[in-house]
């Protein structure tokens, strides 16, 4: 990640979206639709919460379910403290507070209902995370600090796939395969000859463009951290709070 200034302002994000309904000066189909899709775009920070918190796979599953559930179908957004500012602190703390109703009421888990948010299927068949964390750094993690790290890892892969498929769709791809691995690495860790002569081009080619596809992933990177704070002025302090989860579990 990177911190860097951007010429763009995020004036409008899906979480500002999400406030404005709330407080009644937004649209609140637009407010709940961006609800939704923060939701399942980060709904695995939340499910390794509750694992970690000592619950097994298949209730974490459940709990997790019935967590977005509670927050798409309710007042939710009301009843919270939405003086946190931010979606990730806001999600922690009400997963907390729902975590603890869960324990004190000792709720009866019910699989196999009707409503699934997410396919548990389809993520446990995916390739591993491109960021390469060790199972002794995530077993050492305390659950907010796994949380922080799911998030972040989370926000990385999002930029990622976007930007595949932005060069997908500009016959890229190969270029970005190739040079993936070294968008976030420094210029003295790189030899621009061996990655030439791997794709085929002049030095000066690879360099000009890892240098463009560098610019293009730390926008999306910012891009995708606005999305989930309500001020752009928050965006570089969140970004500098992730690239701290990351740099713990390194």
């Amino acid at each position: 990640m990177n911190a860097e200034a951007e010429p763009r302002l995020f004036a409008t994000t899906r979480w500002s979206l999400v406030l404005a309904g709330a407080n009644s000066d937004g649209d609140e189909q637009k407010a709940a639709e961006a609800l939704a899709e923060l939701c399942r775009t980060y709904w695995r920070p939340i499910f390794s919460y509750v694992c970690r918190r000592g619950y097994s796979s298949e209730d974490a599953q459940d709990l997790t379910q019935d967590f977005f559930l509670m927050i798409l179908e309710t007042n939710w957004l009301q009843q919270a403290d939405k003086g946190r500012g931010r979606f990730r602190s806001l999600l922690l703390k009400s997963l907390q507070n729902f975590l603890h109703n869960v324990a004190d009421k000792n709720q009866t888990l019910k699989r196999g209902g009707s409503v699934q948010f997410v396919s548990w299927d389809a993520w446990m068949a995916e390739a591993p995370s491109q960021l390469s964390i060790s199972d002794r750094a995530l077993d050492a993690l305390a659950p907010e600090r796994l949380f922080d790290l799911r998030w972040a890892v989370t926000v990385v892969e999002q930029a990622l796939r976007r930007l595949r498929e932005e060069c997908e769709g500009k016959g890229r791809l190969r270029l970005f395969e190739g040079l993936r691995d070294h968008l976030a690495a420094e210029h003295a860790d790189i030899s621009y000859a061996d990655l030439g002569i791997a794709l085929g081009v002049a030095e000066a080619v690879v360099k000009k463009q890892l240098h463009n596809l560098r610019q293009r992933y730390r926008w999306l990177l910012r891009e995708e951290v606005a999305h989930t704070v309500e001020n752009p002025a928050d965006v570089d302090d969140e970004i500098r709070h992730l690239c701290a989860a990351l740099a713990a579990a390194a």
